[in-house]
């Protein structure tokens, strides 16, 4: 995607002044995208509004590394190419977390990063995902707590990066409250 002053890049419209190479969240929506996407960048270049001109006020950025598949999948919708993708039910977040996590009945704790959450699943880098499926235990520590918290969860999916994707599973109607409670704490932080 070069819609941006460099190759790889995108102009996002923005009057908020941000610097060169400064790491922001980019929010992308579009009638032909399913979901809202949310994407970690780095400033390319800001430049200010020059009204006479009718050139908008913005910043050009790239893409963070291991977002290839965002990237990917925005050019591909926007131009119409994107097969038919189901609408997710809950909004997907960067972050990175580092996590613990066991499969099935193992006892052995894994280390693990989690780079994207929503109250409904998220996606775990490891260099070795668990196999698409398998029940996992994740354990993380929420900003602020004094202890960690376990999340149930099963794997759905595999990316081309390696990753699990996670759906959650919660096992009684208060357990999806403290689902949402945990991605927005992680969210905010």
């Amino acid at each position: 995607m070069a819609t941006g002053v460099a190759p790889d890049t995108l102009f996002v419209p923005t009057t908020d002044k941000v610097g060169d190479g400064e790491e922001v969240l980019v929010e992308v929506t579009a009638p032909s995208l399913p979901n809202k996407v949310v994407f970690r960048a780095a400033v390319h270049s800001w430049r200010p509004a020059l009204p006479r001109l009718r050139v908008r006020a913005g910043a050009s950025v790239h893409f963070a590394t291991g977002e290839e598949h965002k990237r990917d999948f925005i050019g591909n919708a926007l131009d119409g190419r994107a097969p038919d993708v189901p609408r997710r039910k809950h909004d997907r977040f960067p972050l990175t977390v580092p996590v613990r996590f066991r499969v099935g009945a193992e006892l052995e704790f894994h280390d693990g990063t989690l780079i994207e959450v929503s109250a409904g699943g998220g996606l775990l880098a490891t260099p070795t995902p668990p196999p698409i499926g398998a029940d996992v235990v994740v354990e993380l520590t929420p900003p602020g707590a004094a202890a960690a918290m376990t999340v149930a969860a099963r794997v759905s999916y595999h990316t081309p990066q390696g990753a699990a994707g996670l759906r959650f599973v919660s096992r009684d109607g208060d357990g999806a409250r403290r689902l949402r409670e945990l991605v927005r704490r992680l969210v905010v932080e």
